[in-house]
């Protein structure tokens, strides 16, 4: 089945407030036409392997370029977000339209704990479970809800970082059950837990330099990666596991915190 990714045209676009260290200095620094450029070319890759399908922007919400954290889908049903942030919570019921108006069911959530859909809850693409990143935008009483929800076992682990504020910033699962992953993103608890249900022959540690580079937002599609950045030494291990890098340089979207998984949502998930 061919994968069909939501994304939003940055037409709205730029850095306005700042709600992670990555904002910081770089409010009114985006370069708009470059922004638009970087994500054509996203987009123009993204297109050769999946359906490409568009949600509205919508001026006043920049961050709307970010659909990852529009909802998590599962199947044919969606739990849209509740967002952290106050800057970002006026996108949900733009995001809820699109959903309603394209054939998916809302899942009731409280508006009393935050979750920020494919951003903190990525699906495993081996296992029958859910890893869910908590501690800067999601709660960890997430978890319980999320299982009752998608019918999927959570894995919940505490992010420490705020440079690495949602989990798919510092991790994701890829086919075959490996699993790209900056360690230090995560509390010594979580480590182990991550140690003890993917053995050391699936993990591929992400060192600080391509962890800065967001290599681990990443969107994968029929075997290749589609990265913001990649140091050649990881290429090579990647390579070794199966996977083919694709750089496609998003450091405008770097200023605001995301890269290319932030800017795509898979509809098509277990």
């Amino acid at each position: 089945m061919t994968q069909k990714i939501l994304m939003c045209r940055p037409d709205f676009f730029g850095v306005d407030y700042v709600i992670n260290p990555w904002m910081q200095g770089n409010v009114g620094q985006s370069n708009h036409a470059l922004a638009a450029e970087q994500w054509n070319a996203l987009h123009a890759l993204l297109e050769q392997q999946a359906e490409i399908v568009l949600v509205e922007p919508q001026k006043g919400w920049p961050d709307m370029v970010f659909t990852a954290n529009a909802g998590l889908v599962f199947g044919n049903r969606v739990i849209a977000s509740i967002f952290h942030a106050p800057q970002r919570q006026g996108e949900t019921p733009h995001f809820v339209r699109w959903f309603g108006n394209n054939g998916f069911e809302l899942a009731d959530w409280p508006e009393s704990v935050p979750f920020e859909g494919a951003g903190d809850g990525l699906f495993d693409r081996k296992h029958p479970w859910l890893w869910l990143g908590h501690g800067f935008r999601s709660s960890p009483k997430a978890a319980a809800l999320l299982e009752e929800k998608t019918g999927r076992k959570v894995i919940p682990l505490h992010l420490v970082n705020p440079s690495f504020y949602h989990l798919d910033t510092c991790l994701c699962p890829l086919s075959g059950g490996k699993l790209l992953y900056h360690p230090p993103a995560f509390d010594a608890e979580s480590n182990a837990r991550i140690e003890s249900l993917v053995p050391e022959a699936d993990r591929i540690v992400v060192e600080a330099g391509d962890a800065a580079g967001f290599v681990c937002n990443a969107v994968e599609l029929g075997g290749k990666l589609f990265v913001n950045h990649a140091s050649p030494a990881l290429q090579h291990t990647l390579a070794r596991n199966g996977f083919e890098v694709v750089i496609t340089p998003l450091g405008e979207f770097m200023k605001a915190g995301g890269a290319a998984k932030c800017l795509t949502l898979k509809l098509i998930e277990p």
